[in-house]
């Protein structure tokens, strides 16, 4: 790599004195496109592109590569940009790079061949493309050499007067020494990170969770950039729209779901560049070269139309180019959130103001955020009602503080927390239990009832009568009810004497018929069916984290959340921090 830095320190020095360094005077200078709007949209529109008129018009920016159709664009009121499909004949490749005492001639024969085709001495000039981005250090010999062209070839249209942006077609290796070639890069010229997608994947997640998936994957775009220290500024992304299989694009889909995506990929690269503060998008595929027959495709100017019709309607009229049946939505999918919302479930909302609460009892940001979206979600499976959070504090109180609010405030207090939370998370094991008892479990072996009597023989048991089937006298009305299963205060209760006993799936009267007595004094047979009751309970219990992850990811699709963070799926059972809020089902 040293070797490298005198390599291009020395052809510098050609470039500075060899060739040619004032700019073209004679030309105005009047491509400063930059910094007038954010994001900057750059539309290819050569000739190539047969509707190229459909660009030519104010508020377009085209990108064109000769002397023939610039002048039209222009003429038609549209600002245009230079495109360059040849940087490889320039440079040369990563196995074969180019004669580096070259480099310096050549862009500057170029850098006049620009200037005139876009009538300014500071042309914008799209270089395509960078070969091996991804390539790790120690370079080869002649990826070295062909870093160094690139790198001169920039530097040199930049001293003439051109601003160029280097395209970039995959993740780009920024490690070590690496990561200096691309920050010299950004000293002369911008960056454009190439992100394509096959529409009907897109398609098939709809409208949120393709929204997602595409604004997801442009913040990444950038990101590889970011983090090796290259501003913003100097950034922006490439939207592709081929239509040959197997380029990232069409991809074969029915014309009006393609259309679709166009939509939503023009959404999501606009919310990404105010979000990030990137400068500008790109976009190409409209060309239709005869020798690539996959490119001939007649639905693309219609394509192109949405797609300008989705950034400003004034552009082209979309809806009428797409057709009948075309979602005219321009927020369809988008990341748009009510003030305080961090994220939106159909009509379920996750508030800010719930999760903060949770967070400093928790002190973990991931946990207070999958905690609050795991209720939404068991929200939509179960109601609990603000009276039944209250009997349940009332019984929590009467069974484990003897009665004492004020003794149960101060454990409260004691967890660092306070009293909403403490019925939020009340509230949250209302909602399981309900939830768990829905599900459909295999009654237990009668190996693991007699191993459970064995083993468990010092849990309590007492003999009871019921008004209604109950389900931890497994939805019978008498018979014995094991400890593990059965409502706390039901061990406490006088014999012979009715009582209404609360519990998370409701009120029963109960009477007990006997005192409680060790599980393991009373024969398998009289206990059977309470073991029975307790296992298949404990088994429903099981289930409920695997429920509540599966119900998450399938909340995931239409889920809107903040600049798309989603949660880790999963349970976060808030007991662990107030053990005395649990409820046995």
């Amino acid at each position: 790599m040293k070797r490298f830095g005198v390599l291009v320190a020395a052809v510098l020095v050609l470039a500075l004195t060899g060739g040619k360094s004032a700019p073209a005077q004679q030309l105005q200078a009047n491509c400063s496109l930059f910094g007038t709007q954010a994001p900057l949209w750059l539309d290819f529109a050569d000739g190539s592109v047969p509707f190229w008129n459909l660009f030519a018009k104010p508020g377009v920016t085209a990108l064109a590569s000769n002397l023939i159709y610039p002048p039209k664009l222009r003429d038609a009121g549209a600002q245009t940009a230079y495109f360059d499909l040849y940087l490889n004949r320039r440079v040369g490749t990563t196995s074969a790079p180019a004669d580096p005492a070259t480099i310096v001639d050549k862009a500057n024969k170029f850098y006049d061949y620009a200037a005139q085709a876009m009538d300014c001495s500071n042309p914008v000039i799209a270089e395509n493309e960078l070969f091996g981005s991804w390539l790790a250090v120690p370079w080869s010999k002649t990826n070295e050499q062909y870093r160094a062209n690139v790198l001169l070839f920039l530097q040199t249209l930049r001293q003439r007067g051109a601003q160029p942006w280097l395209l970039v077609n995959a993740k780009p290796y920024t490690d070590s020494t690496a990561g200096d070639w691309w920050r010299q890069v950004a000293d002369v010229a911008g960056i454009v990170r190439e992100v394509y997608f096959p529409a009907p994947l897109i398609y098939k997640q709809g409208p949120i969770r393709g929204s997602r998936t595409l604004r997801q994957a442009f913040r990444n775009g950038i990101l590889d950039f970011t983090k090796a220290g290259i501003p913003v500024s100097k950034l922006g992304i490439f939207l592709g729209f081929q239509t040959s299989k197997g380029s990232g694009g069409r991809e074969g889909l029915e014309a009006k779901a393609w259309f679709r995506t166009v939509k939503w990929q023009a959404l999501a690269a606009r919310f990404v560049a105010k979000e990030m503060n990137f400068s500008s998008i790109w976009s190409w595929g409209w060309a239709e070269w005869s020798t690539t027959p996959g490119e001939m495709d007649p639905a693309k100017w219609r394509a192109a139309c949405v797609y300008l019709w989705t950034r400003s309607p004034g552009l082209c009229d979309g809806p009428r180019a797409a057709g009948k049946g075309f979602v005219r939505s321009r927020s369809e999918g988008q990341l748009i959130l009510s003030p305080g919302l961090r994220c939106q479930l159909g009509r379920t909302a996750v508030r800010w103001s719930q999760i903060n609460p949770i967070l400093k009892l928790t002190g973990d940001p991931e946990l207070a955020f999958s905690n609050a979206f795991g209720r939404a979600v068991a929200q939509r499976a179960a109601q609990v009602g603000y009276g039944d959070i209250l009997a349940a504090e009332r019984t929590i109180i009467s069974a484990r503080f003897g009665g004492s609010r004020g003794a149960y405030l101060a454990a409260i207090a004691d967890a660092k927390t306070n009293l909403s939370v403490a019925r939020g998370i009340i509230g949250d094991e209302l909602r399981r239990a309900r939830i768990q008892s829905r599900f459909h479990v295999p009654g237990p072996s009668a190996a693991e009832i007699a191993d459970f009597h064995d083993t468990y023989g010092d849990l309590q048991a007492r003999l009871v009568q019921a008004k209604a089937g109950a389900p931890w006298l497994g939805g019978r009305r008498s018979g014995y009810a094991v400890e593990s299963a059965a409502p706390p205060r039901l061990m406490a209760l006088s014999s012979g004497r009715w009582t209404a006993v609360w519990s998370p799936l409701g009120t029963v009267q109960v009477r007990p018929l006997g005192p409680p007595l060790p599980l393991g004094t009373l024969p398998l047979g009289n206990a059977r069916e309470a073991i029975r009751a307790a296992l298949m309970a404990q088994e429903r219990e099981d289930r409920y984290p695997t429920w509540l992850a599966s119900a998450q990811q399938a909340a995931f699709p239409e889920a809107i959340c903040w600049r798309d963070q989603m949660p880790e799926k999963g349970e976060v059972d808030l007991t662990n921090y107030l053990p005395f809020l649990a409820l046995s089902s």
